[in-house]
């Protein structure tokens, strides 16, 4: 039997990096719906990148056979290196002013009650792509009012307090930031960020609004320590984190940070029950949990968890 901890690998051609071989349980079929092709379709019809496409998501075919993307906005470039990344790397292209119209034209076309929107690191502007998101929030406010809306933002390193607050005020539903993995691996993993930087953006976005869902997660494989993640989670109800999100990190070329370990659904099941108890509204544990995966879905949750434990503190104050 072998060990999926240490998993078989195969025969590098010439000097090529080896590819470790996936278990059974994160292997997905080719997307091939005609759902799929018609959301591709319309994301090259307006022009939007998804990072369901830029990212390689393992959940692409899942998704995109529901109509369900997440748009990718400030271009396909992003001005960071992280080992974990498959989106390209370099000196991005201009910021498209058509992207938040259509942005609302594929949520309106694709019929979306949620909406996931993200984007590339943007070091390069001045208010790190901010004003971007503010833009967007408008466009999907104005067209598709009845979609709940979903952000996950970088860092915005040197502009975070202004970014926030800027993005805050437009009114996302739930505002998402990852921490992708624990503090020890930040100088290898995602060398541009820092760990505590990330958890003030957390806390910044509560201080500013307490009604607005906070969200962060983490990827699991890249040589992580148990109390190490049990810390992080800590660390994120600290700063009232709402929605903790885990999932395997998968290698997406053979230049990219090597997976240390294949983690089994049984123990992303464990770690799951434990932010549970920790007191995060949600938690979505498993290996193919990706930030916008059943966003929708997990949203509707959360929303209604939140409003059950303030009627149990109504009902204890009365």
């Amino acid at each position: 039997m072998n060990d999926l901890s240490n998993p078989p690998q195969s025969q590098p051609e010439g000097d090529r990096p080896a590819r470790q071989r996936k278990p059974d349980w994160i292997r997905v079929r080719a997307p091939v719906s005609e759902g799929y092709n018609e959301t591709r379709r319309l994301m090259r019809e307006l022009n939007l990148n998804t990072v369901c496409e830029e990212a390689a998501c393992p959940n692409i075919g899942e998704c995109w056979s529901k109509k369900h993307a997440t748009v990718m906005i400030l271009g396909d470039v992003c001005t960071r290196a992280c080992a974990f990344c498959n989106v390209k790397t370099g000196m991005p292209r201009a910021v498209d002013p058509m992207e938040p119209e259509n942005t609302a034209v594929a949520a309106a076309k694709l019929g979306l009650e949620h909406i996931v929107i993200t984007s590339v690191d943007r070091d390069d502007l001045p208010d790190g792509g901010a004003g971007q998101f503010v833009k967007v929030i408008e466009a999907l406010r104005r067209n598709t009012p009845d979609t709940t809306i979903e952000i996950l933002t970088p860092d915005f390193r040197g502009k975070m307090r202004p970014a926030v607050e800027a993005i805050c005020e437009a009114g996302p539903d739930v505002y998402n930031h990852n921490l992708e993995t624990v503090p020890r691996l930040y100088p290898t993993i995602r060398p541009g960020a820092r760990y505590y930087a990330s958890l003030r953006l957390l806390e910044e976005v509560k201080a500013h609004n307490p009604l607005i869902f906070t969200k962060s997660g983490i990827m699991l494989g890249l040589g992580e320590e148990r109390l190490e993640v049990h810390q992080v989670m800590d660390d994120m109800r600290s700063a009232d984190v709402d929605f903790l999100t885990m999932g395997q990190y998968l290698q997406p070329t053979p230049k990219h940070a090597k997976v240390e370990e294949f983690v089994t659904p049984k123990a992303f099941a464990a770690f799951g029950s434990i932010g549970r108890a920790k007191g995060f509204l949600q938690v979505a544990s498993s290996p193919l949990t990706r930030s916008s995966y059943h966003a929708g879905e997990d949203f509707a949750e959360m929303k209604q968890r939140r409003e059950e434990r303030l009627r149990k503190v109504d009902r204890v104050e009365v």
